[in-house]
Parts: C-alpha cells; structure tokens; sequence
C-alpha cells in the first residue's frame, strides 16, 4: 500500500491503476478511522479494483471555536486500518499541500447548506465542497463514497456533483451502529463512559420515531414532543435541534409524507453528535 502525501504522488499512483483498466474509488475522511469508515471501503471495493483513502483534517470546513485543534490524528493506526482493508493508497496530504496559498476560489452549494448543521455551522459546508471539489480533481475517482451518518453533507456533495457535471459517481453507505443503536463516529471518543451511555438517546429517540409513523403518525409536532422527552431527560445533553425534512430539498415539513430525513444534533460533553434516519411514507 502506498502513502502519497503530495498530490503528485497521488496522481501517479492513480494514473498506473488507471492505465491497467482499473477503476479508482475514493473514500474522503478526516481520519481516526473505525469500523463506519471500513464499510466505505468495502462498498468502494465492491465498486472498484483500486480505492484510495485520503486521510486529510480539512480546516476550512471548522469554524470559530470548533474542534479543529482537538480533533484526533491517530495517523499510524489509520494507515494500519486502511492496509488492512486492501486499500491501494492513503492520501495524506498537508494543509499546506492542500492550501498552498490563501483560497480565494469556494464552491458554494446554496440552500441545502443552509438548515440543520448548516445553522450553527455557516461555513461548515463551503469548506467541505471545497475540500470535495479538491479531492475529486486530484485523484479523480470514478466513484466517490461517503455515509448516510453525515446526511446533509452526503445530499450537498450529491448535489454539488449533479449540478457541476463531476464525472463520477457519488455512493451513499448505510449508517453503522454499536450494539446498543450509537452511531459509529471519530467523536464518540471524546465522551466519558456514562456520557456515552446517555449518548444512546439520540438513537432511541429517531426509534420512537420510526415507531409513531409506522403506526400512522403524521403531525410532526407531535412526534417532535415525544422525542424531545427523550432527549431532555438526559441531564446535561442540550439539544440544537430535531429536525422533520424533505429527503431531497431539506425543505421543513410539518406532516409526515413521501422521504423524510429526521435528522437530531446534541452537544453532550466536549462532543456535538448527529444521527438521522430515513423514512419513505411510499414503502410502509
């Protein structure tokens, strides 16, 4: 397996695979690698004989008073996960490889960016189309995947894709769970034991969710209350919001109908969390 650190070295290694008929699929992370990130390699490979892991803690897309400091960079272990998972080539680039000089050129997504994380984290997602638009055009994969966890970005980068003609494919892997519902995320690392205990919340909330609509809810009002019950019964878990969208415009909605995303952020600790779970009225 190799590490490429420069864009050359990058490039190089997917033009051979290229130049051998293979197909390239990349998979984006910010690293501290676990089990989520694995079944993006897995669905890349069942895609493509070469996938590519960059392996990149992209500063633009933090903001103010984020975690960009703190974030983990466990890069020794994510190299072993990765080569042992056959993956071709991990992309670690600097932030200076990335970001030579100041950016001056964004790719800016309108709309969709703008509800749920997209509130409190106003430059969030420039900062990932950007990064996005970056990886696409230095490894130029023919397939892209990223995880339903992170919903809003998974629908923006899509989009972004669709809109701007990228000549590749965008894959969406399913949400991986612990036992106990948590979702699997490089932050959960930051909770203490009861913290990550209490942390199951959230998941159980979109379960009772799923629940009320299954047996015909529709008043989103109503079904908001019941998960934020809850949500608020954890002490020390402060909610920022529930949200009820269209599964493709992220517009808001107030009945239940069609695909709806139901997507919930929390901070608990030193860490924000995020799930979500998509339910399609047509197929109940």
């Amino acid at each position: 397996m190799q590490v490429a650190t420069t864009i050359e070295e990058i490039r190089q290694c997917v033009s051979q695979a290229r130049a051998a008929g293979r197909k390239v699929g990349l998979v984006p992370t910010m690293g501290a690698l676990h089990v989520g990130h694995v079944s993006l390699m897995e669905a890349a490979a069942a895609r493509c004989e070469c996938v590519v892991v960059s392996l990149f803690v992209n500063p633009t897309q933090f903001g103010p008073n984020e975690d960009f400091d703190n974030y983990p960079k466990p890069f020794e272990a994510d190299v072993a996960i990765c080569e042992r998972h056959g993956v071709e080539a991990v992309f670690a680039p600097s932030a200076a490889e990335m970001y030579p000089r100041e950016n001056l050129t964004w790719v800016n997504v309108e709309r969709i960016t703008e509800p749920l994380c997209g509130r409190s984290r106003p430059i969030h997602f420039r900062g990932v189309t950007t990064v996005c638009t970056k990886l696409f055009n230095i490894v130029r994969p023919d397939v892209a995947v990223f995880g339903q966890k992170d919903a809003q970005q998974a629908i923006v980068i899509r989009r972004m894709a669709a809109d701007l003609n990228m000549p590749l494919e965008i894959v969406v892997s399913p949400t991986v769970r612990e036992s106990d519902g948590l979702a699997v995320s490089s932050r959960n690392r930051y909770l203490d034991p009861q913290q990550r205990r209490d942390a199951t919340a959230l998941y159980r909330s979109l379960e009772t969710c799923r629940e009320s609509i299954r047996r015909g809810a529709t008043n989103v009002a109503e079904i908001r209350g019941q998960m934020l019950d809850i949500l608020h019964a954890v002490p020390g878990l402060e909610v920022e919001y529930v949200s009820f969208v269209d599964g493709e415009s992220l517009a808001d909605l107030e009945r239940i109908q069609g695909r709806v995303l139901i997507a919930v952020a929390a901070r608990l600790g030193p860490a924000r969390l995020i799930d979500n779970i998509l339910v399609d009225t047509t197929t109940l």
